[in-house]
């Protein structure tokens, strides 16, 4: 009898426990900012000294891809350009003696103007120096028009080689692996040596210190949420042991979704909720992927 008794107070207490309101209104998952760093050339890994857990800051070269080719590429490219320079025409020198000649002629054709003036001369001797001096005018315009044709080449071939060259420049500097974003490396996926190729992930980095609660509230919830609502959050580590922090709702899905499985929230029977995120700052305590709950203040 006295078993019997007591079994039926142990049921009667765990259904006042059951009834007992909740103090938290929505519970989730701690999350993280992550960014995957991709490689951006081709080529071995020559340092990439990082472990899992290290700290790195924005802009912090990680790692370098090898850059010889390039190199090569690039002096190759700049004595190109050298040869383009030297190939250049003096435009002034090699349209001096045809100058000469012309102002001779025009001397010529001076001197005959004044002999067919005043009659000492015929008048085909002064048509023969205009000739003369017209001739000479128009081998000079077509000498100065090759000579600028010839120069504008070159110059286009060697800006055409500054591009590459610049194209070059722009893959160097991709060969030095940067960290995007400060954070912490949470994985890494290549080691030193190994040969990587563009678009491949070498690591992931993740912002630790600005950590979030992805948590999931009714629409009856919702009506009392609003962005940069201050929230108590709890990590939760079992048993019992939580570590409260100071939250603030930073993002509100304008979209509803079914109820995940693994997510408890205060209306059971809602099939449709909205996830919202709270961020905290973090102490070094709550992990990615540690249990939460969120109490909206």
């Amino acid at each position: 009898m006295k078993r019997i008794i007591a079994l039926a107070s142990a049921a009667l207490i765990l259904c006042a426990c059951s009834d007992r309101e909740k103090d938290y209104d929505a519970t989730g998952t701690f999350e993280a900012t992550e960014t995957t760093v991709y490689a951006e050339q081709s080529g071995a890994l020559l340092s990439f000294d990082i472990s899992e857990g290290d700290g790195i800051a924005q802009g912090q070269e990680v790692g370098l891809v090898d850059t010889t080719q390039l190199w090569l590429k690039i002096r190759q490219l700049a004595a190109t350009r050298d040869v383009f320079q030297n190939q250049k025409p003096d435009v002034g020198k090699q349209i001096a003696a045809t100058r000469q000649q012309l102002a001779k002629a025009r001397t010529e054709q001076q001197r005959y103007q004044e002999l067919v003036a005043d009659g000492a001369a015929p008048a085909k001797m002064l048509d023969d120096a205009t000739s003369q001096v017209q001739v000479l005018q128009r081998q000079l315009d077509a000498q100065v028009s090759t000579l600028h044709t010839q120069l504008s080449t070159l110059n286009s071939q060697q800006a055409a080689t500054d591009v590459q060259v610049s194209q070059l420049q722009d893959q160097l500097r991709k060969c030095h692996v940067v960290a995007p974003v400060a954070g912490t490396v949470l994985e890494k996926y290549v080691e030193r040596g190994e040969f990587v190729a563009v678009g491949k992930p070498l690591l992931k980095v993740a912002d630790m210190d600005n950590l979030f609660l992805r948590a999931y509230v009714t629409s009856a919830q919702l009506q009392n949420i609003r962005l940069g609502q201050q929230a108590r959050v709890f990590a939760d580590y079992g048993n019992g042991h939580k570590k409260e922090y100071e939250g603030t709702v930073s993002w509100i899905s304008s979209r509803a979704e079914f109820t995940p499985k693994t997510i408890l929230t205060d209306d059971e029977r809602a099939d449709l909720v909205y996830a919202v995120k709270v961020t905290i700052r973090n102490d070094g305590y709550a992990k990615i992927g540690m249990y939460g709950e969120v109490r909206f203040i």
